[in-house]
């Protein structure tokens, strides 16, 4: 016997997909200031510039998780 399964348009955020999303970008938000604040008060270039790279990345997840949620247009 199969049962009726209700469709979810693809385009749908659950409160469950809000809830990780939301600690996604919590968790880059919080790196991407440490990384700055690290990149500020360090001396050596190769960590500066290892900051520099973790800074990005964490901003471009950013980013992305705020074209999921329609707000980073």
């Amino acid at each position: 016997m199969k049962k009726n399964m209700l469709e979810v348009p693809t385009d749908t955020i659950t409160g469950k997909d809000l809830d990780y999303l939301s600690d996604m970008f919590q968790w880059n938000y919080g790196a991407l200031k440490s990384t700055y604040n690290a990149m500020q008060v360090v001396n050596d270039e190769e960590l500066s510039n290892l900051f520099k790279e973790a800074n990005v990345v964490f901003e471009d997840n950013i980013k992305q998780v705020l074209d999921i949620l329609g707000g980073g247009k």
